[in-house]
């Protein structure tokens, strides 16, 4: 335990001038427009002295309390993390001169300043998110460096209000560590201990007697008595695994219908990342800007993909992703619960849905756990392919050397680069490709090659239309490569298997490649490919010399075609109708559209190919290629981090599930 230093409550202004001498700017509570938001602070009379705020399902009320203390109001509107990972940050500013561009990165100094009335809550709040931005192949480095030039004044609650339920997320009320100065504020002064040299620096000038027995006495009873009037309203043993089992649960569909998608939950919670990014750019289109911006997984667009289609349409499945992410996935993403028991989500909805309510009427702690949909965690069980090993934030630029149509909607740039981790990149891997005043998304590689790499794409909106759109000699900025690629070496001694829809062949053409290259290496290689016409099929002339050779069997069908058409016309599983072999000893590398890998997995699995030697590679709204935001979840995976390539054993169900 900390030595413990007494501040009269007079002298709480020697404090703030200490806080600022070095020209840190003080953050603490305020009022404004009825609430307690926290904000810049001149001096403690800015503090909400003799304020305290009643909470309820939906309801926020503040009310004097006659006294002076200045952190009775519980918690503020707002959250801590305004600062640490603001709504808006500017990323890159990139221009075009003719086929040249440049692509920057905006590096913003962090503001040195000084949190004062952090709540145990809160200083969780800031652990949880600092683990989760700090995560992946790149991080936040933004996030990073604001957190890292905060100093962390805390203070324990004197008083608890009725939506708090931070004891069942060992969060608080105690202040047990991990700030620089920890308050416990008495009606004469505080108790102030030291967490840190940074808080001792700041202390040490002050000249502060020790805290008497007494003094600290009365902030250890005064904190145990907040615990107890909070109890353990959300058993939280075995809840993580308790959420999982219930994903179908009926509740589900009862509170999407009382919940406006209003995402003001994910708003005022301390720990929510989600963002999205915009781009600004002149009328011209030669200068812009890329900015990331506050998002949340309760939007509609925040699940839509390319062509439109959306794997979370419905508000109930944009709920139980929520509830779920908060107090189950997030444990195989980050080790820790989302959620912190502030209670802000409850008195901030509209319409009260209180979320202890709502994880007790769906995981009662009586219920049994019940079987795990994905049995792996990403930290656990990972494949051969490792995760990219370059800068993933940089950017590179490479020239188009030449680009070649492969169907209507759909052509193949050949890159030229001598970076080397982009030569050095694997089957399966991916870019963020981008082009200024356009959106930058994420593309498979079509082929490695000594000089560069070639990209498949199809146009699908805007930023694809501009890049298929592209002539030789033009110039696009790569981030990567990125990503966890195919496990070829895994197949080595096996059969092959491999299984494309329609652009689903580009991902899989380096895959191909490797195991002709080393074709004795193998057992038999089996080519399954299917398109939405005949003239969608990719790469014919490559493919057609595949087919002729003796030691590779292809197979080709086409969901609908004419006359003109002599082939199989059907779906790609009914390719395997007449297949003789047996897939016990086969490894498949599957891509396409994600209704057909899951009729896929479902035919291999009937032919005896183990889930484990079955690999998919995800493609879903990859938007920041690093894990950091949130678009591209699928139950504890974040699909640019932990995949794209995955195994169906890792999946499990969480694949075939709809609305995950």
């Amino acid at each position: 335990m900390p030595a413990a230093y007494f501040l009269p409550r007079a002298e709480l202004d020697r404090l703030f001038e200490a806080l600022a001498v070095d020209g840190r700017r003080i953050i603490g509570p305020t009022i404004a427009d009825g609430a307690v938001v926290y904000d810049e602070l001149d001096s403690p009379a800015g503090l909400p002295h003799g304020w305290m705020a009643d909470t309820a399902p939906g309801s926020y009320r503040l009310r004097s309390t006659g006294g002076e203390r200045a952190f009775d109001y519980v918690v503020a509107l707002t959250s801590w993390k305004r600062f640490t990972h603001p709504s808006l940050v500017p990323l890159t500013r990139s221009r075009r001169d003719g086929d040249q561009i440049v692509v920057e990165p905006i590096r913003e100094d962090a503001p040195k300043l000084a949190f004062v009335g952090v709540r145990a809550c809160e200083l969780a709040a800031l652990n949880i998110q600092e683990r989760a931005m700090r995560a992946g192949p790149a991080g936040d480095p933004d996030h990073a460096a604001r957190r890292d030039a905060a100093l962390i004044v805390a203070v324990e609650c004197a008083a608890a209000t009725s939506t708090c339920f931070c004891t069942s997320m060992a969060s608080g009320p105690e202040v047990d560590g991990g700030a620089d100065l920890m308050l416990s504020e008495l009606d004469d002064g505080f108790v102030v201990r030291v967490g840190s040299e940074a808080g001792a620096g700041v202390v040490g000038p002050l000249g502060l007697r020790v805290a008497s027995p007494d003094a600290v006495d009365r902030a250890g009873t005064q904190v145990a008595a907040v615990r107890a009037a909070i109890g353990d309203p959300v058993p939280g043993d075995g809840l993580p695994e308790r959420l999982r089992a219930a994903l179908d649960h009926p509740h589900w569909a009862q509170v999407a219908e009382r919940c406006l998608a209003c995402a003001n939950c994910t708003l005022v919670c301390p720990t929510c990342f989600c963002t999205s990014v915009g781009v600004a750019s002149d009328l011209d289109g030669l200068d812009a800007t890329t900015e990331r911006s506050w998002d949340s997984c309760f939007s509609l667009g925040f699940g839509r993909v390319a062509g439109d289609a959306n794997f979370r349409p419905k508000v109930r499945d944009r709920y139980r992703q929520w509830l779920t992410h908060k107090f189950s996935t997030w444990w195989d993403q980050f080790g820790s619960s989302g959620c912190v028991g502030c209670g802000r989500c409850i008195a901030w909805c509209p319409v009260g849905i209180d979320v202890r309510a709502e994880l007790v009427a769906i995981a009662p702690a009586t219920a049994p756990a019940g079987p795990i949909p994905w049995p792996l965690s990403p930290a656990e069980g990972r494949a051969p392919a490792a995760l990219a090993t370059a800068a993933p934030a940089r950017h590179v630029i490479a020239t188009v050397r030449s680009v070649m149509p492969e169907t209507v909607d759909s052509a193949t740039l050949r890159l030229v680069t001598t970076d080397e981790a982009l030569l050095g990149a694997r089957p399966g891997q991916f870019v963020m490709v981008e082009q200024p005043a356009f959106a930058t998304p994420p593309i498979s590689i079509s082929r490695i090659r000594p000089d560069g790499l070639d990209l498949t794409i199809r146009s699908a909106g805007a930023a694809t239309a501009v890049l298929t759109g592209l002539a030789a000699g033009a110039q696009v900025a790569l981030r990567g490569p990125l990503g966890r690629g195919w496990p070829v070496e895994a197949a080595i001694g096996r059969d092959v298997v491999i299984v494309a829809g329609g652009i689903g062949l580009a991902p899989l053409r380096p895959v191909i490649e490797a195991v002709l290259a080393e074709r004795p290496r193998f057992g038999a290689v089996r080519l399954y490919l299917g398109a939405r016409t005949p003239h969608d099929r990719l790469f014919v002339a490559e493919m057609g010399e595949i087919a002729g050779r003796a030691d590779v069997e292809v197979a080709e069908i086409v969901d609908r075609a004419g006359p003109e058409w002599l082939g199989r016309v059907g779906i790609v599983t009914q390719l395997f109708d007449q297949a003789k072999w047996d897939g016990s000893r086969a490894t498949a590398f599957v891509c396409g559209p994600e209704r057909m890998m899951q009729a896929t997995v479902a035919t291999l699995k009937g032919r005896g190919v183990d889930p484990a030697a079955m690999w998919l590679t995800l493609e879903r709204n990859m938007a920041c290629g690093v894990g950091t935001c949130g678009h591209c979840q699928l139950g504890p995976f974040f699909v640019c981090r932990d995949g794209p390539v995955f195994s169906v054993a890792e999946l499990g169900t969480a694949f075939a599930r709809e609305g995950l």
